[in-house]
């Protein structure tokens, strides 16, 4: 799999997409697109997987020829005798060795090549998860935000429960338990906002994190957003494609062929070595022509040298056995890494499918708890329900009213997870998230659904 270059990748996004965070309200394209530069995480694993490219060609350096070269000169005395002799010595030499069978070395090159594939796969689910990571945090922010907006609302109509109560005592129409009842739950609820608006405060530093951008405003999410079951309806289908294409479990997979040619390396201690070695040597020195000192002697040579490894205090025994347990290592990593795949895919399948019911039941909870409400007003007013009946419908409507918008939140970000667990989550996802969102979003509002009877 080819990993997107950060240019190349914002390229692909229209421009009408990258909205100016400074400009207005920040989309979740414009979040996301300041993650890729800026995420400290993602880019340093970039430049880790940069650094470790470099692994392959100096494992291939020791398959190739290497030529080197040294020159040498001294004064050199002799005495003892008389009278005594003084001559220079000088010496130029250059040797070429070429590699004809070295077995370590090919295993090596091939286990580097395996873990660096690994490490691709590796960087290709930091990206993924970066897109994971950006979802999430926007839409706990709009969560947050869409929490704040119910908490005032319950906060405001409390306030109007304190009011009557107050004033149907003042006319002795209400007890001073009425009161007292009214002025708990207004306080509560206060103080649920206070909570709710730090919570929003957090949310945010969450993208500033990512970003290393302030947002003080973001767009919100419509109603209309399709909830739709994940396709193929059935669990086996997505936990098949998880198998196939989850980018941790194919890096492990990597892992695995890395640690056997690994192991294949070490087994090749006990073989010999054979190279071709071309040398040259020039000089006037004792080195070149022996005990006679003469000048300007010329050496050329071509060999074979054959090393056959006999004894290395059980060096190579002892490398051959850590690789194997490396090896092993590795494949029940590799297994576990499965296990906990095909679990997790299954349980999200599971997870976005009950998330779907929650916001359709959790909808249409949203209208009878509307009704109730009423109902119960009507009947404190006519002496047949009791103020606490009046207060607990309130309180349970507008929990209603948050519970649908977890069960929305709950549910995208349920689904990319499963994208992501199958391996099939991409920046095209948030493009098709970002375009049901919108700049006029008004949360005090729309927080509650259009049709809902509740909204005011």
């Amino acid at each position: 799999m080819k990993i997107i270059g950060l240019v190349v990748l914002l390229s692909l996004f229209p421009s009408s997409l990258r909205a100016d965070v400074d400009a207005g309200r920040a989309n979740l394209m414009s979040v996301y697109e300041e993650a890729l530069m800026s995420d400290a995480q993602l880019l340093a694993a970039r430049h880790h997987y940069e650094s470790l490219k470099e692994k392959v060609p100096q494992a291939r350096a020791g398959l190739l020829p290497t030529l080197n070269s040294s020159a040498r000169s001294a004064a050199v005395t002799q005495t003892g005798s008389s009278p005594s002799r003084s001559r220079n010595d000088s010496t130029l030499q250059a040797n070429l060795i070429q590699p004809l069978f070295r077995a370590d070395r090919w295993f090596q090159l091939d286990a580097t090549q395996a873990t660096l594939s690994k490490d691709q796969f590796e960087l290709l689910a930091k990206e993924q998860l970066l897109i994971l990571n950006v979802a999430q945090a926007y839409f706990e922010t709009l969560r947050a935000l869409d929490r704040v907006a119910a908490s005032k609302a319950e906060e405001t109509a409390l306030q109007r429960q304190l009011q009557q109560a107050q004033g149907r005592l003042a006319r002795g129409a209400a007890s001073i338990t009425d009161l007292l009842d009214a002025k708990a739950a207004y306080d509560n609820a206060n103080a649920n906002r206070k909570l709710a608006e730090r919570k929003v405060h957090d949310a945010f530093g969450d993208l500033s994190r990512l970003t290393n951008r302030h947002y003080s405003a973001i767009e919100g999410l419509q109603h209309r957003l399709p909830i739709v079951a994940p396709a193929p309806g059935q669990a086996d289908a997505w936990v098949n494609q998880a198998v196939q294409q989850n980018l941790n479990l194919q890096a492990s997979q990597f892992s695995v062929v890395a640690a056997e040619h690994t192991l294949r390396q070490r087994k090749a201690g006990f073989a010999p070595t054979l190279d071709a070695v071309v040398s040259y040597r020039k000089g006037n020195s004792e080195v070149t022509s022996g005990a006679n000192y003469r000048d300007d002697i010329t050496q050329r040579s071509i060999a074979l040298e054959l090393n056959i490894p006999l004894y290395s205090g059980g060096m190579v025994r002892s490398q051959v056995r850590e690789a194997t347990e490396q090896l092993t290592r590795s494949q029940y990593e590799k297994e576990d890494r499965l296990r906990e795949t095909v679990l997790v895919t299954r349980n999200l399948h599971r997870t976005v499918n009950s998330d779907i019911e929650q916001v359709i039941a959790r909808r249409q909870s949203i209208q009878s708890s509307r009704a109730s409400v009423q109902a119960n007003q009507v009947g404190w007013e006519m002496g047949s329900r009791n103020f606490a009946d009046v207060l607990n419908a309130q309180r349970q409507l507008y929990n209603v009213v948050r519970e649908y918008n977890n069960a929305r939140y709950d549910y995208i970000i349920n689904t990319l997870k499963l994208k992501q667990a199958a391996g099939l989550l991409s920046p095209d996802d948030l493009v098709s998230l970002n375009s049901y969102l919108s700049g006029n979003y008004d949360f005090e509002q729309d927080f509650l659904p259009p049709d809902s009877p509740a909204r005011t």
